[in-house]
């Protein structure tokens, strides 16, 4: 079993902030079920939607499958469609997703995001940063949970904060944290 260890999150307060335990809320998770998370959530009234979106790396175009992007997320999300999100905990992911494949995902998250919509990310200070191999989850308002993955996700490619931002179509990096191994926690906020 990977050992658990505990980072301290200094934007995940200001993304529940606003949230209190008599409202829905509406989660995309882009990762598995881990329990911490699903207990901490339990503390509001809400509907949880964990989509493993690493079991399904690489995300690229295929021409010979004639696959897009766009499409391998459609099939691969699955979200009713009368579903909008409050919070999206997208963590590492877009180190993982080019260009073009975080696009996609965003056009795909589109109808289900309203303005204010609110999503968590790391990505990286410098782009020669090493791959993080781990999975996170919610301990504490204040505190994630972090374990090692067994098999490392293909496709690392981070970017930098400035090429990220500019395709996060929708998003504005509201906030961001330098953390102590020169990766960036951000807060996004949907316009």
């Amino acid at each position: 079993m990977p050992k658990i260890t505990t980072q301290t999150s200094k934007l995940l307060p200001y993304l529940f902030q606003h949230l209190d335990a008599e409202q829905t809320v509406t989660v995309f998770h882009v990762g598995s079920a881990l329990p911490e998370t699903v207990d901490f959530f339990s503390n509001y009234r809400c509907k949880l939607y964990f989509i493993d979106v690493f079991s399904a790396l690489p995300i690229v175009s295929d021409e010979e499958a004639g696959s897009t992007p766009a499409q391998q997320f459609q099939e691969l999300l699955h979200v009713p469609a009368d579903t909008v999100f409050d919070v999206c905990l997208f963590w590492d992911l877009f180190n993982f997703l080019d260009a073009e494949s975080i696009k996609a995902l965003l056009a795909v998250l589109h109808p289900h995001l309203r303005k204010g919509s609110l999503a968590h990310a790391f990505s990286v200070h410098n782009r020669n940063a090493p791959q993080q191999n781990n999975f996170y989850g919610i301990q504490q308002i204040d505190a994630l949970s972090v374990r090692g993955r067994q098999t490392p996700p293909p496709c690392y490619a981070p970017h930098s904060q400035r090429e990220l931002t500019a395709v996060l179509d929708g998003f504005h990096v509201e906030r961001s944290v330098l953390l102590p191994d020169s990766r960036l926690e951000l807060l996004l906020l949907k316009l």
